[in-house]
């Protein structure tokens, strides 16, 4: 193990000693003190409250779209139409998680433009594959028995499914939709690197251009944003909880 390390090190060529010394403390120093104070001027914060609406919406959109998209998948992905449906469903899952978001946005916004819509397809995307897989698990981690006891009194499969299987995964698919909605707010501001739309689209441009100032309110709001979906998150799961 150590051995991998030092040839990691070797291989990648880290200064490691220049960048402990005296002169790399001053760079740093210097280079975050260009980042204080923010950019609060209104002009530039009535832009920045939009983008992160944008940002807002993208995240939301993406998700509540997955969302519906992994729950189609995940039936077919636990094995409930048969073994052909369970290995295409589950191929179809492994595809759409297995390309990283960045990559789904850039070749959303070659297909179908820049803009936040890009953005929304390529986090649905990605997002699907994930929610998919995690929804199709915990139907398979459920007892069969309350949808076998509907399925023998004469119910149809979609009752059966309805009132004997999905109040017992829905608590766990809901805490995962909304787990993976706080992992897209940080992501869709990434993705305005590449176009796609949001806070990483001002970001890009602001940093683009030496605008310190601009990048530091800008990353604040995204510091805010996470935080403040986290709170908001970990209380619905709470009061779901209760």
């Amino acid at each position: 193990m150590l051995a991998a390390v030092w040839a990691s090190f070797a291989y990648l060529d880290m200064p490691l000693g220049a960048l402990f010394s005296g002169a790399a403390a001053g760079e740093a120093a210097g280079f975050v003190q260009r980042f204080f104070p923010p950019d609060l001027s209104p002009e530039f914060l009535g832009r920045v409250g939009l983008a992160a609406l944008e940002t807002l919406a993208i995240s939301l959109l993406s998700t509540l779209i997955a969302a519906l998209a992994g729950a189609a998948l995940a039936l077919p992905a636990a094995g409930r139409q048969g073994l052909v449906a369970r290995s295409t469903a589950r191929f179809v899952l492994n595809l759409l998680r297995s390309v990283p978001e960045l990559v789904w946005a850039t070749l959303m916004v070659l297909a179908a433009g820049l803009g936040p819509f890009a953005g929304t397809l390529a986090l649905a995307l990605h997002t699907t594959g994930v929610l998919g897989r995690l929804f199709a698990e915990a139907l398979e981690n459920t007892p069969p028995a309350p949808a076998r006891a509907l399925a023998g009194s004469g119910a149809p499969a979609l009752a059966s499914f309805l009132y004997g299987t999905l109040p017992m995964v829905a608590p766990q698919w809901l805490a995962y939709a909304l787990y993976r909605w706080e992992m897209n707010i940080r992501m869709s501001a990434i993705l305005g690197f590449v176009g796609a739309g949001g806070l990483g689209a001002l970001l890009y441009y602001s940093l683009s251009l030496f605008h310190e100032a601009q990048a530091s309110t800008l990353i604040l709001t995204m510091l805010a944003m996470a935080i403040a979906v986290d709170g908001a998150s970990a209380w619905m799961r709470r009061a779901m909880a209760a």
